[in-house]
């Protein structure tokens, strides 16, 4: 299984809390790719149409994930394309003018969130707002928006699912 992950706005393609998630990832047997979208800082739809053309190429079956921006980003590419399954982290939803979209269809059968409840960038209510229209798993934890304080509590979280998603 190959595993995309999509930063968000202010971050690149391999920081810290991705090297550590890909890390899980492919102890778990998971192909880890981080696309770089540094080059389109501020247009997340410009993002998600990179990342549905490299998704469209892609012959095997495949797991989203995203932070913020890139939350934004894997949601929104996986409602035009077959995701195994979607994992946000503090994802920019119902967002300003710089998001088109403001309804997230998608194809996915497992879409777990993380958000941490002092998140000053996107306000917590935005992902309770999407996990209760898209009635999926939604973790609130101690935490920020980057949520490096909780780490550890989403590497454990996102290995949990990861387990659940590959075990069918």
């Amino acid at each position: 299984m190959k595993i995309y992950f999509a930063h968000g706005k202010e971050r690149g393609p391999w920081g810290s809390k991705i090297k550590r998630l890909a890390g899980i990832a492919e102890s778990l047997g998971c192909m880890a790719e981080s696309i770089d979208y540094t080059d389109l800082r501020d247009s997340a739809d410009l993002r998600v149409e990179r990342l549905v053309n490299v998704l469209n190429n892609e012959a095997g079956p495949f797991i989203l994930v995203g932070s913020s921006m890139g939350g934004y980003v894997s949601l929104v590419a996986s409602g035009q394309v077959e995701a195994q399954a979607v994992f946000l982290l503090a994802p920019a939803l119902y967002m300003g003018d710089d998001y088109q979209s403001k309804n997230y269809p998608h194809k996915s059968r497992h879409i777990e969130i993380v958000h941490g409840w002092s998140d000053d960038i996107i306000p917590p209510e935005n992902s309770i707002r999407f996990a209760k229209e898209a009635d999926c798993t939604l973790h609130l934890i101690s935490g920020d928006h980057v949520l490096h304080s909780s780490i550890e509590t989403v590497e454990v979280l996102f290995e949990q699912f990861l387990k659940k998603v590959l075990a069918g």
